[in-house]
């Protein structure tokens, strides 16, 4: 797999959450650290995605926004 995105994490899906239209998948790191990705339940079916399956979490950003009160 050739990817653009510089940032790519393995992990394994930690749960999936399947609504009508897009499926929420939590990636759990090596580490402990969760990542939830929104994906469409279409692209998830397509994966084949199940909990426990290994997975990678690719993401390409040219800005991160962060707000405090």
């Amino acid at each position: 797999m050739k990817l653009s995105a510089r940032n790519v994490l393995k992990g394994k899906v930690k749960s999936i959450v399947t609504g009508m239209v897009n499926s929420e998948i939590v990636i759990e790191l090596p580490e402990g650290t969760e990542i939830t990705s929104i994906i469409t339940k279409t692209s998830a079916e397509s994966l084949d995605l199940k909990v426990g399956s290994e997975v990678y979490a690719a993401f390409k950003a040219s800005s991160v926004m962060v707000a405090a009160d």
